[in-house]
């Protein structure tokens, strides 16, 4: 089984990543594709007249602030059409794609995280009114059921918290929480750059490969911005048991063949 995850930023080619994931399929393999939605929901949020808010975390991670009118938004945008033009153009390939959100099934469950720490202007403050959380549980049985009897799952990332109460999660974590909890072989990240960089200016400067015990040290020296996410998710899939996970770049033709072949970062 192999898990997809498809990045929210520009530049993605998705007509590419679903083709990839259509000829696979057709070969037999088990595929989950987990997509993002962030670039266009920026997009849509400045057009409702509520611009996306980010913020950095105490521990220098950047993520959306989700009070309940992004959230909203956040759903529309990513649950609702992403996910079905996803499916849409999935389907007229052949695949029987079936489009969710953590939501259904309680498919990914977590707590909710109601306030952030931030660091602005060098200060540390607390925000309050979040609608974020991390997932703690993944009904497995669902997608093992549904990958089983033919069916393609497509992924939103949010989830249901304890409370029953929608929360925006981090698309690379919950893919990793993914792939761990149905024993993944491969976890692939796709993104708009060929990989991990040395220097994030320079694509040519590409590093290959990063066995485990050295993924945190790449992190905290070379990842910048969202990398830091996905290096993160690359980490924790490997920990809970994944084979190998694969940075690799999402803007190319057969992005999915390319980065089996080794084109991209591999952490393994």
């Amino acid at each position: 089984m192999i898990v997809v995850k498809a990045g929210g930023s520009a530049g993605l080619d998705m007509q590419a990543i679903c083709a990839d994931v259509a000829e696979f399929t057709q070969q037999d393999a088990r595929i989950v594709l987990v997509h993002g939605g962030s670039q266009e929901t920026n997009t849509i949020s400045e057009k409702l007249g509520h611009p996306p808010r980010f913020v950095t975390s105490v521990s220098g991670h950047v993520s959306r602030y989700t009070d309940r009118e992004t959230l909203e938004i956040y759903t529309m945008v990513t649950a609702g059409r992403i996910n079905k033009s996803l499916v849409e153009h999935l389907q007229r390939l052949g695949v029987n794609a079936v489009g969710l959100s953590g939501l259904d099934g309680r498919l990914l469950e977590g707590k909710r995280k109601a306030a952030l720490r931030i660091v602005e202007n060098g200060k540390t403050k607390v925000l309050r009114g979040e609608h974020s959380g991390r997932i703690e549980r993944v009904n497995a049985g669902l997608l093992l059921t549904l990958l089983q009897t033919g069916y393609t799952p497509v992924i939103a990332p949010l989830a249901i918290s304890y409370e029953s109460q929608t929360v925006n999660v981090d698309g690379d974590r919950a893919a990793a929480a993914i792939s761990s909890a149905i024993k993944a072989q491969i976890l692939i990240i796709l993104s708009n750059v060929p990989g991990l960089l040395q220097d994030v200016r320079d694509e040519t400067s590409l590093i290959a490969h990063i066995p485990l015990a050295q993924a945190q040290q790449h992190l905290e020296q070379y990842a910048q911005g969202r990398m830091k996410r996905k290096l993160l998710g690359a980490i924790e899939a490997l920990q809970q048991g994944v084979g190998k996970v694969i940075i690799a770049d999402g803007r190319v033709s057969q992005p999915l063949h390319r980065a089996l072949a080794g084109q991209g970062t591999v952490i393994q």
